[in-house]
């Protein structure tokens, strides 16, 4: 679990299956979001509603106003939210909000929640308050059903995002900075942005990212492929195009590298 002010995030793994009793007396007043990627949990609903089960790729958020009984099943993998409710409760009042988790602004939100894990322990009074205000941006924005490009804390966290479905896509011909800002819902424009307020370019990342992939398969001990058919695999125009940027990056030439990595394996 990771505390953040008064929002905390726990990712949660179960191998056997749990179920819990109202709390007498429970009363709470926070917004909750439930994120299942296996099995599934059931939440027990507010006074006069039934139950509400969240099932393996999807969310829920809402507001409690008391701790309810809840069930899991076995073999269960989810994250869990705890956000205070002064911005959000309004927004949700009595509404039960859920969707896929693999929807564009999940995956911010996945991947900030990821980012808070790795550096809460050493962030700063101000970097924690940021931190949290972005928290609850971005749960607005699932709230909202979009994304809005003009809140500046959630860049690192569409930098991130888009990242992580680049390196996914690495391969994928189809893959452009107009790619990612549609599958992440936002514009072109927004997406730039995001880049930019962490100091880095959409397509120089992809090329970097394509050059390293390129030059672990030279440095493989087998099944080397050609300069071209690398070229045409990491979606280089061709491979003098693939040669000169490996040359600018690197400092030696495809083959000048594959050349060196033989000869080091000669020498060991």
């Amino acid at each position: 679990m990771a505390k953040v002010h008064g929002a905390a995030i726990a990712d949660l793994h179960a191998a056997s299956a749990t179920r819990t009793a109202d709390v007498p007396g429970g009363d709470q007043d926070l917004i909750a979001m439930y994120v299942v990627r296996r099995g599934s949990w059931t939440l027990g609903g507010p006074p006069g509603h039934g139950d509400q089960t969240v099932s393996a790729g999807q969310f829920l958020v809402r507001h409690l106003g008391r701790l309810t009984a809840f069930e899991t099943s076995a073999h269960l993998t989810a994250k869990f939210l705890v956000l205070p409710p002064g911005e959000l409760k309004p927004l949700l009042g009595n509404r039960v909000i859920t969707g896929p988790a693999d929807s564009a602004e999940m995956r911010l939100l996945t991947a900030l929640t990821d980012m808070i894990h790795t550096t809460v322990a050493d962030l700063g009074p101000a970097g924690v308050a940021a931190a949290q205000g972005t928290l609850i941006e971005l749960t607005k924005a699932v709230a909202k059903g979009r994304f809005d490009d003009v809140e500046p804390r959630l860049a690192p966290a569409l930098a991130q995002a888009a990242k992580d479905l680049a390196d996914r896509r690495l391969a994928d011909p189809e893959l452009s900075p107009a790619m990612l800002a549609r599958e992440l819902n936002v514009s072109v424009r927004t997406l730039h942005r995001a880049f930019a307020a962490v100091g880095e370019q959409v397509t120089t990342y992809i090329r970097h990212r394509r050059l390293h992939e390129a030059r672990l398969a030279l440095g493989a001990p087998s099944g080397r492929l050609s300069i071209s058919e690398l070229a045409a695999h990491w979606q280089f125009a061709d491979g003098s195009h693939f040669t000169r940027a490996f040359k600018k990056h690197y400092g030696q030439t495809p083959t000048e590298y594959a050349r060196s990595t033989r000869a080091s394996w000669g020498n060991s």
